[in-house]
């Protein structure tokens, strides 16, 4: 079985490859009579789309996403709905001087020692251009949780480049749309500007980690154990080529924290709960506290470059690589609409879950 979905009740299949004719996702649980059409999806895929500006690869892809199924008189039907975008600036000569040889960093050699065969052309599957299909599913969940909890916002940020970090005191969300690398920190935005031009006459890239959160999700989303909210944000964040590394609200930091200074202290205000911090990433037991949902992930540094590396051949030969094309020396940046799409799945996947076992939410405080 080759794993291409995901989801329990709002599950996506992606399938296409970078240099193929096409890819998509087959989105399926997808509730009828919700408002949808291409333009709705299309403004999130022109936020990951490449080409926008020289920190990106120049690869020229319109990202254009056609709805082929599932959509009727501009609604939902309740049946699977298809959708498709073509590739239309594939340069697979590129990639000819590598079809023998595997690149350091890179899932060549995994595909070749899995299946015995792979698609030398941009990477096929394991190409991050397999996100895209992601981002058009992500439209669709973002049109259903307008329906269903209007009151949600999704928000994702590149919180550091390199060793590089962003000032947490000088967060201004509205400066995220305003600069390249979809930052609040208009200071660290220079100074990655400054930094990446660098890197990208170099030949060379570097890695960043990417911020979302979710604000309006209602409490109780999730189950103990085997459906924790936040095992399946991690799964999906994970999941995004090239993420090596996922944390849920304080994450890591956690581990350096006393149980005094980690508690999110708990209090009654005007308008139900409050609580004194948000450690937990406003999860907690595996289900959602009706906080912020904070998730953070690290993307690796783009593993094709314009630098000789050392490697092998099929036939178990050292030699060396250098691999030609267009690529992005930060990936990251893309990865910022990737996150958000992935969110929103997933606490669409949880509403619909949540709605089917336990309706409204039965415990009561106060």
């Amino acid at each position: 079985m080759s794993t291409n979905s995901f989801g329990r009740l709002f599950t996506v299949t992606t399938w296409g490859e970078s240099h193929g004719p096409a890819l998509g996702a087959t989105v399926d649980g997808c509730p009828p009579n919700i408002p949808l059409d291409a333009s709705m999806l299309q403004k999130w895929l022109d936020k990951r789309k490449p080409g926008q500006n020289k920190y990106t690869t120049q690869r020229q892809e319109a990202d254009e996403v056609e709805i082929l199924s599932g959509v009727f008189e501009g609604k939902t039907t309740g049946t699977p709905i298809q959708l498709m975008i073509r590739n239309t600036d594939q340069r697979s000569k590129d990639y000819g001087d590598i079809m023998d040889k595997f690149r350091p960093g890179h899932a060549d050699i995994t595909y070749w020692q899995k299946y015995g065969i792979r698609d030398y052309r941009g990477g096929g599957r394991s190409s991050a251009r397999e996100t895209a299909a992601r981002v058009a599913a992500g439209g669709v969940a973002r049109e259903v949780l307008k329906a269903l909890v209007p009151d949600l916002k999704i928000t994702g940020y590149m919180v550091q480049m390199g060793a590089d970090k962003i000032d947490r005191e000088a967060i201004d969300l509205a400066q995220i749309e305003q600069n390249p690398f979809w930052t609040p920190d208009a200071a660290a935005a220079d100074r990655w500007a400054e930094y990446l031009n660098g890197l990208r006459k170099s030949g060379n890239s570097v890695g960043a980690v990417i911020e979302v959160i979710a604000s309006g999700a209602p409490a109780g989303l999730g189950a103990p154990v085997y459906a924790k909210i936040d095992t399946d944000i991690a799964t999906a964040m994970m999941s995004i080529n090239a993420v090596k590394g996922v944390e849920i609200g304080a994450g890591f930091g956690a581990a350096e924290l006393t149980g005094e200074d980690n508690a999110d202290e708990i209090f009654m205000g005007d308008d139900g709960l409050r609580y004194s911090s948000n450690h937990a990433g406003g999860i907690l037991g595996g289900i959602s506290t009706g906080q912020d949902l904070v998730c953070r992930f690290a993307v690796k540094p783009t593993s094709s470059i314009l630098k000789t590396r050392k490697t092998v051949t099929k036939l178990g030969e050292e030699t060396e690589i250098i691999t030609k094309g267009r690529h992005d020396p930060c990936v990251g940046i893309r990865a910022v609409p990737v996150g958000e799409a992935m969110m929103a799945c997933v606490i669409l996947d949880h509403v619909l879950l949540h709605r089917g076992q336990v309706g409204k939410n039965q415990g009561k405080i106060g």
